[in-house]
């Protein structure tokens, strides 16, 4: 790997822990520097301001996330276990990806234009995911959903809705025990049969 790489990535894993802690605001180019021991000037040298570096770690979280997810949606055979796969791993990786996190939720980022698309990329992204899985268990004859581009925009969707509370409020033990009730009424309804 060649110096100029090397010491992106440097700035932007020591970024990445400083906007974790303090958050993207109250975050510094001049912290951001004297933690990557450089000085500001240098770092300007690889990223334009602090947006741009910002930018970069919600990039590389956003990449992490996705390659998670994949990863464990392959390891699983059904469709129920890949969609319960996706969920879990989903939320452990909010948990853990706080700026990816941070540029999901945030309104005090929405006017950023990289933030929006960031979002725009993930809500799209997720959609598609979760539609190739139920496309996949309608194809199996393991499900019966008349319109997948709704059903998945609908799960999705609850998935935004249920992260700030699960992801801060529920101990992590318990939002597996969450996401199984949730399943559950996914698969089978709440109609009694």
């Amino acid at each position: 790997m060649n110096v100029y790489i090397e010491k992106k990535e440097l700035i932007i894993k020591t970024a990445q822990k400083l906007f974790s802690r303090f958050g993207f605001l109250k975050t510094t180019v001049d912290e951001i520097a004297k933690t990557a021991r450089m000085g500001k000037a240098s770092l300007y040298h690889y990223f334009k301001s602090k947006e741009d570096i910002f930018r970069e770690v919600v990039e590389k979280e956003s990449h992490v996330l996705s390659g998670k997810t994949m990863e464990a949606i392959e390891r699983e055979n059904t469709p129920q276990d890949k969609i319960k796969a996706f969920i879990v791993t989903r939320m452990e990786c909010l948990s853990e990806l706080a700026n990816i996190y941070d540029a999901l939720k945030n309104e005090y980022l929405e006017h950023y234009a990289f933030i929006e698309k960031a979002r725009e990329a993930n809500f799209r992204e997720e959609i598609e995911t979760v539609e190739a899985i139920l496309q996949d268990g309608v194809n199996d004859g393991v499900f019966e959903i008349d319109d997948i581009e709704l059903t998945s925009f609908a799960i999705i969707s609850a998935l935004k809705g249920l992260e700030y509370p699960w992801t801060i409020k529920v101990p992590e033990d318990e939002i597996e025990k969450n996401i199984d009730n949730l399943l559950e009424i996914l698969f089978n309804g709440i109609v009694k049969r």
